[in-house]
């Protein structure tokens, strides 16, 4: 099967948060097929290995199988390729898959191991269970679009809130400030938090950026409610405990529901597999550039854990993440597995 196949191949199987399932078999005969020695673990996890079978030196690539919901018709524009997950992120679990199987051969000391996790997009459960399971490998490359000449260093952290108030009914005549307008109090409380930090930083890597991803506002006749959610973008240091605890003091009796967080994560320049991906990528005539990400990747929880040199990396450009005009030019996605490909012979030395 050519490699544009395998990718539209892998975008024709709808896979999102929490319905893995049958992208998970797929994937899983079709790394069988390619020499892994592939199955799933308790989690849902896909996990293949090639190369060295014993404790050799192990290189884990970890990529994610799930995506955000929301089918895109599977089609091909002008050497483009569209889809749910072209991008985020079966452009870069697939070139993960095509890279292994292409240097297995020459993996005599080394083992590689490509993992699809379920649930990035959601719970974070497939990397979760990772974290608790895993021995720590050598190196480790996350699955995450940066475009196939950048290198990602790093992620900010997330702090998820819900904010629920209910209140006895009331005429909108009356004096007393209704949920929605006590919610409202909140977000602007929370705003002027983050404007007050953010002062003198530069970089959105290194700011508080608080967003507000829903308002609900609803009446049974007797009681008013309003149901608000809250997502942080939170710098690395940053003290989450403190933030959670201002947000106590702001509630005026609201319930408040903290949904997890995750701290942000950064690894350094200097390491194996940044050189390696640097030395792969000016090969292939391109001009190497780092990038800090302003969301959050299983990085940010494999990372504290095993706590080796690690970065991020895949074809596609990320502002297309989750959107409907989601594509991966299949040039670039062509020249990520070259690249992929060469980083690891590197790393298998």
């Amino acid at each position: 099967m050519d490699e544009a196949e395998f990718l539209e191949k892998l975008l024709s199987i709808p896979s999102p948060s929490g319905g893995e399932d049958v992208f998970a078999e797929y994937l899983l005969a079709q790394m069988r097929k390619l020499g892994f020695r592939a199955s799933r673990d308790d989690a849902g996890n896909v996990v293949g290995s090639v190369g060295h079978p014993g404790t050799a030196r192990e290189i884990i690539l970890l990529g994610h199988m799930d995506t955000v919901p929301g089918f895109i018709t599977v089609r091909w524009d002008d050497g483009k390729l569209y889809g749910r997950g072209a991008v985020d992120a079966k452009g870069p679990l697939a070139a993960f898959v095509l890279a292994a199987a292409r240097v297995a051969p020459k993996l005599n000391t080394t083992k590689v191991t490509v993992i699809g996790a379920v649930e990035e997009e959601s719970h974070g459960w497939g990397a979760q269970y990772l974290a608790q399971t895993m021995s720590a490998p050598d190196f480790a490359i996350i699955g995450e679009p940066s475009a196939w000449d950048s290198i990602t260093l790093g992620y900010k952290g997330r702090l998820n809130m819900e904010y629920r108030l209910v209140q006895p009914g009331g005429h909108s005549a009356g004096e007393a400030p209704g949920p929605a307008e006590h919610a409202v109090n909140f977000w602007n409380r929370m705003r002027r938090y983050a404007y007050a930090f953010n002062q003198g930083r530069e970089g959105r890597y290194n700011t508080l950026d608080p967003a507000l991803r829903d308002l609900h506002t609803y009446s049974d006749g007797l009681y008013d409610y309003v149901e608000m959610n809250i997502v942080a973008r939170v710098p690395p240091e940053f003290g989450i405990d403190a933030l959670q605890a201002s947000m106590e003091e702001w509630s005026g009796g609201a319930e408040l529901r903290f949904l997890g967080s995750d701290p942000a994560y950064r690894s350094d320049k200097n390491t194996p597999p940044v050189r390696a991906l640097l030395r792969a990528i000016r090969a292939q005539g391109g001009s190497p550039h780092f990038k800090l990400k302003t969301g959050t990747s299983d990085m940010n929880t494999v990372g504290p854990v095993w706590e080796c040199p690690m970065v991020a990396y895949g074809p596609g450009d990320s502002s297309l993440d989750h959107t409907p005009r989601e594509h991966v030019e299949i040039d670039e996605f062509r020249r990520s597995i070259a690249v992929l490909a060469q980083a690891l012979e590197t790393l298998a030395v």
